[in-house]
């Protein structure tokens, strides 16, 4: 018998006819079912047979406020009857420039400009051409490299790829990309034995220093992910590598990217994390919460002296010449906007800050699970790190995919969690509630049980 045409099985088998999805081995899905949603309410995902699905990442940690949240979906309703889409060169509309003149108002000081693109990885390409544009037009060509930390990611788009430094995504498409300097990450998990975090950010400072002092002459910038390097495994980092970092970029003469793009918007504890190194970078590559999820849409801020650079008579040849259709889109832009009123009109970094302490309790009990090497978390990000030997940190071999046991385990009971290789992580939307939480983890636990069994 036929399933029915909106049963779970008749979408998964028209999907898997046509769509090739993405960061997937599609083989997989001869065995794991394709998982059809049909709406969503809250911190809720809901398939087409009706079940409901507690999403603990945020749907790529882009959803910061809900599913279907019903004032951001007013907005976006309002504004799709009065303009769509048009032009943005030459042309203008109010919801790009009251976004600008919002996001230079809570982004750290010295970020006057702003350039939109479409997603994450399009901002960081803007960022790193900018960056080079600039110094070629002050007469210094000589700057084409660029320093990134071990263990980073940034996109994959061939520019973001060429800084990125995770073998999964980076390995097969290594002789299409630059090639990076690499500064060791202050990641604290990778820390000396007895070091305290800060003292890990203190020395890898020295090392990043020595690098630079080899290499400023042709560095454009450095780029970081402040203080979680998130596809690479939820590494966290003490916030002084940031405060020495702009220093040292100030005193070698290279820009300081911060790429925002998963961390930023409240994830950290702060509205950006930069704020607690007591920074502003030269760039920072923001997308994923600026809409709430609703819609793609990213932008780069630099500051004036940057935009300075740029600035000349047309037959100067200075001018930034880089675009996407959709660049400024109006929808886009006007449902970001809400998002930021919902940050101005409730107290969500205080609400995080609880949600986070109550997270962060019931993770405590996992730090004497002996297949836990680390259990870390900065604000309302957390991750469990799963390995063979606790003592010695040896991790599972990669090929048993004990990170796949817990997201399977997390379908069969109602909760979304997709591991980073064996790292557990939980980066839920900012509605999710204490009993929420408290499901989340449960379910994880059992989900880690079920995963380090023999």
């Amino acid at each position: 018998m036929n399933a029915p045409e909106n049963s779970n099985a008749a979408l998964a088998a028209r999907d898997l006819k046509h769509v090739w999805h993405p960061c997937t081995q599609m083989h997989d899905h001869e065995s794991i079912p394709m998982l059809p949603i049909v709406r969503g309410e809250g911190a809720w995902l809901i398939d087409a047979e009706g079940r409901r699905y507690l999403d603990g990442i945020s749907s790529w940690w882009v959803n910061l406020f809900g599913h279907a949240n019903p004032r951001i979906a007013a907005a976006l309703a309002k504004q799709a009857r009065t303009l769509e889409h048009v032009i943005f060169a030459g042309f203008t509309h109010e919801p790009a420039i009251r976004l600008a003149e919002e996001l230079v108002r809570i982004t750290p000081p010295g970020l006057e400009r702003v350039f939109y693109a479409d997603n994450g990885s399009s901002a960081i390409e803007v960022a790193l051409k900018m960056s080079f544009h600039y110094w070629l037009n002050l007469g210094h060509g000589e700057k084409t490299r660029f320093i990134a930390l071990t263990g980073s990611y940034h996109g994959e788009t061939l520019g973001a790829l060429s800084v990125s430094d995770v073998a999964l995504y980076r390995k097969t498409y290594a002789p299409l990309l630059l090639t990076p300097l690499l500064a060791p990450s202050p990641d604290s998990y990778d820390g000396e034995p007895g070091e305290s975090p800060q003292q890990t950010a203190a020395r890898r400072l020295q090392q990043l220093r020595s690098l630079l002092e080899r290499h400023a002459h042709e560095t454009c910038a450095v780029i970081v992910e402040p203080l979680v390097q998130c596809a690479g495994g939820m590494r966290m980092y003490h916030p002084d590598y940031l405060t020495g970092l702009r220093a040292l970029c100030d005193e070698f003469a290279v820009h300081f990217i911060a790429d925002e793009i998963a961390v930023g918007f409240g994830r950290t504890g702060t509205l950006f994390a930069c704020e607690q190194g007591g920074v502003s970078p030269d760039f920072m590559c923001l997308s994923k919460g600026l809409t709430g999820g609703f819609l793609p849409l990213s932008a780069v801020l630099t500051t004036d002296e940057v935009y300075a650079a740029f600035y000349a008579e047309y037959n100067a040849g200075k001018a930034f010449l880089h675009s996407h259709s959709y660049t400024g889109n109006p929808l886009a832009c006007r449902v970001a906007l809400e998002t930021l009123a919902i940050f101005r009109d409730e107290p969500v970094l205080e609400r995080n800050r609880q949600l986070a302490a109550h997270l962060s309790r019931r993770l405590e009990p996992l730090r004497d699970h002996p297949h836990v090497a680390d259990v870390r978390q900065t604000g309302l990000i957390a991750a469990i790190e799963l390995v063979a030997d606790k003592a010695s940190r040896q991790p599972f071999p990669a090929a048993e995919r004990r990170g796949l046991r817990v997201y399977l385990h997390g379908l069969q009971h109602g909760v979304l969690l997709r591991p980073l290789g064996n790292v557990v992580y939980f980066m839920p939307p900012y509605v999710v509630t204490r009993d929420e939480i408290d499901l989340l983890v449960d379910r994880a636990v059992r989900g880690i049980e079920n995963a380090v069994a023999n």
